[in-house]
């Protein structure tokens, strides 16, 4: 099939080189002329394992192609997918914008029958805007307009879309439906579940999906607290309730607040629509507040860890992305901790994989250490913020040379019973 992604971010990108793998021929349009350049040169504007190598592999067979002409890649195709951002306004719900701007471009360019395809998140009636835009130029039979929400992990996302749980298709036109199967049959022949509903209903489950794994998190971090004041584990407790098949074991890792492309804008953005309806989501409200307080909760042990004697203090974050594999920092601890921890005059060295970040450059005893030993070098306290891989087996006695250097373990990767052999000073989260 000839397809269009609209957008070249996160979901539009990873979306078009696995469409291109399956051996459709993809058009992937952005306006911004350097990220179309760099793809064009081999080169990815994400962090995404595995991304680089799709991607070069699919456009030098001549499946895979970059352009800012959105007039050709439109007309030249038969699905057109809408993968632009929704970032958070002001007022807490989902800036459209670009989704109606691209709207209108389809609008102009429709030279035969397209099915439009909004991948982006979007609230419940914003499909029917963008049909209401589309059909202003066009009649109604020259187009059909579609939700097929994503459900792509950051870090997992190629596996996520070639062995996903469920595709999901809001329309209740049966011949696109059909088209729509066609395009997914190899995931579906996988054992991919290929769901349909209706467009209003596809929007829904997305932002219901993304609000439901947030308040598992919020749940068990709030669970956590409960265990550490108990004096409980609190990994026998997920281990205990996670049998539970009605609950299942994912998502119950303690750990610090969510964040990350989809979760905080999404949980606003659903409570949003829930006003804007009439209809309070209380529960989803009570994670949104839960999940901010979480940072300053785990800032404020980190500074009783230390006596709440900062002044001068080296402290070490191994990781500041707010999870492994992804270089995105929206939403993670760090963000909220670093500035906090500084202000208060400690002297703060990280480390993260993905490189230095913009979001402390400005920080004047904040540095950015190019590996894990300068980062921990003379280090009264090592926080591990993110669970990369390569901080799951250090050797702490090493790597800091203050004989009374404290971790805090944030993502409970060592056994305290361990770290007490090694006569180490160690906390972590629920234990």
């Amino acid at each position: 099939m000839k397809i269009c992604m609209i957008g070249t971010g996160y979901v539009g990108l990873v979306s078009g080189a696995c469409f291109a793998d399956l051996g459709n021929t993809v058009w992937c349009v952005d306006k911004i002329k350097e990220k179309i350049n760099m793809l064009n040169n081999k080169k990815i504007p994400i962090y995404e394992p595995g991304l680089e190598e799709l991607v070069k592999k699919n456009h030098k067979s001549g499946r895979l192609k970059f352009t800012t002409n959105l007039e050709l890649a439109v007309q030249s195709s038969e699905l057109i997918f809408i993968c632009v951002g929704t970032p958070t306004s002001k007022n807490g719900s989902a800036d459209l914008k670009y989704v109606f701007k691209a709207a209108k471009e389809i609008s102009k360019n429709i030279n035969n029958f397209k099915i439009i395809i909004n991948k982006s998140t979007v609230p419940v009636s914003t499909g029917d805007k963008v049909e209401k835009i589309i059909s202003s130029k066009n009649k109604k039979s020259k187009f059909a307009v579609i939700s097929n929400p994503e459900f792509l992990r950051e870090g997992d996302a190629i596996r996520d879309f070639r062995f996903p749980d469920r595709i999901v298709v809001g329309s209740n036109n049966k011949k696109v439906l059909r088209k729509i199967k066609i395009l997914y049959q190899p995931l579906v022949n996988k054992g991919a579940v290929f769901f349909s509903t209706s467009r209003r209903g596809a929007e829904i489950i997305k932002y219901a999906s993304n609000a439901f794994l947030a308040t598992k998190i919020s749940f068990m971090n709030e669970i956590g607290n409960l265990c550490e004041k108990t004096k409980v584990d609190v990994e026998d407790v997920a281990l205990g309730i996670g049998l539970d098949k009605r609950i299942g074991a994912r998502f119950l890792r303690v750990g610090p607040a969510y964040g990350g492309s989809c979760f905080p804008k999404d949980t606003k953005a659903i409570a949003f629509s829930g006003d804007k309806f009439n209809t309070n989501l209380s529960i989803i409200k009570s994670v949104i507040k839960s999940n901010e307080a979480r940072k300053s909760l785990l800032t404020n042990r980190a500074e009783n860890i230390l006596s709440r004697r900062l002044k001068n203090k080296n402290i070490s974050f191994l990781g500041v992305t707010f999870k492994a594999n992804t270089d995105d920092m929206r939403g993670a601890t760090s963000s909220l901790m670093i500035p906090l921890l500084h202000k208060k005059g400690a002297k703060i060295r990280y480390y993260d994989p993905t490189g230095p970040k913009k979001e402390f450059s400005k920080l004047k005893n904040v540095f950015y250490c190019e590996n894990i030993s300068k980062a921990c070098k003379k280090s009264d306290l090592i926080i591990i913020h993110t669970e990369w891989d390569e901080f799951k087996s250090l050797n702490f006695n090493k790597l800091s040379k203050i004989k009374n250097c404290i971790i805090f373990d944030m993502r409970n990767l060592y056994s305290p019973p361990q770290m007490k052999k090694l006569k180490l000073k160690y906390y972590s989260i629920g234990r």
